[in-house]
């Protein structure tokens, strides 16, 4: 089964799919994309891993994260993969904000044939980055659309969406 949970900064998100993860009864293995550049994301780094449970498995992702599935994934194991948006934002753009063209359209290609094959449980975890205003820099709109994009084709790939809004989930499929 793979599952798309969906939802805005502090929605809940990652708490819900915490839940889910536990609750599958699988061992996990967190699949965390995040990098630590400044101090305030040092702490929420920090803070997420202060909420796992001390038996997870952590390993870090920023990139190749088509690669950590096919590695990693297995029937008897459970792939929390937080957060989509961050690795989107790390094989779309390079440390100065330069569009990666050829880095982008090779590791979304081939994160979506990973999962197309994933014999695993799998639980993403992304922002909902579409709902608000049209952003005003061309940077910020191709994020923006990349991330819708891709959400939608997951949304087809996963068994389960579902939308965290304050803490609540909303079962979209």
């Amino acid at each position: 089964m793979i599952e798309l949970v969906l939802g805005g900064a502090r929605s809940g998100k990652s708490r819900y799919a915490e839940r889910r993860a536990i609750d599958c009864g699988l061992p996990v293995l967190y699949l965390a994309t995040a990098e630590a550049g400044d101090e305030e994301m040092h702490a929420r780094i920090a803070h997420h891993r202060l909420r796992r449970p001390a038996e997870w498995q952590t390993l870090e992702v920023p990139v190749q994260l088509a690669s950590a599935i096919q590695t990693h994934a297995k029937p008897d194991r459970c792939l929390l993969i937080d957060c989509l948006t961050l690795w989107l934002s790390n094989v779309l753009f390079d440390r100065h904000g330069n569009i990666q063209e050829q880095l982008f359209a090779a590791q979304r290609a081939a994160f979506l044939a990973a999962l197309r094959d994933c014999k695993g449980r799998v639980i993403m975890v992304g922002n909902e980055v579409g709902l608000g205003v049209v952003a005003a820099d061309a940077m910020t709109r191709r994020f923006v659309d990349e991330a819708g994009f891709l959400h939608q084709e997951l949304a087809q790939i996963c068994d389960q969406v579902v939308l965290v809004t304050a803490g609540l989930p909303q079962r979209l499929k």
